[in-house]
């Protein structure tokens, strides 16, 4: 079972995963919803696509943009579609 922490609080726990660039990717459906908030932030990958950001919210600190995903991957990322990396201090334990 992975675990995504951050400020003591799991914000994502799944037995499915999916490890990419050595980030682990965690089901859109395993997150904590109430410690998420999306951003405005995007980024891009030749390989992969647009990405997005959520922000985590906890104990009334922020971690902006701590989190990524692919809303709609390029072909060769299809396995992340629906899935969420972490960094910015999130610890990933697997």
């Amino acid at each position: 079972m992975a675990k995504a922490v951050w400020n003591g609080k799991v914000v994502a726990e799944s037995s499915t995963t999916e490890t990419v660039e050595g980030n682990v990717y965690f089901p859109d459906g395993s997150l904590v919803r109430e410690f998420f908030r999306p951003s405005t932030t995007t980024s891009s990958c030749p390989w992969k696509g647009q990405a997005r950001y959520y922000s985590l919210f906890i104990d009334g600190q922020e971690n902006p943009d701590a989190a990524w995903y692919y809303p709609d991957p390029k072909p060769a990322a299809r396995n992340i579609k629906n899935y969420v990396a972490f960094w910015r201090g999130v610890e990933v334990e697997k």
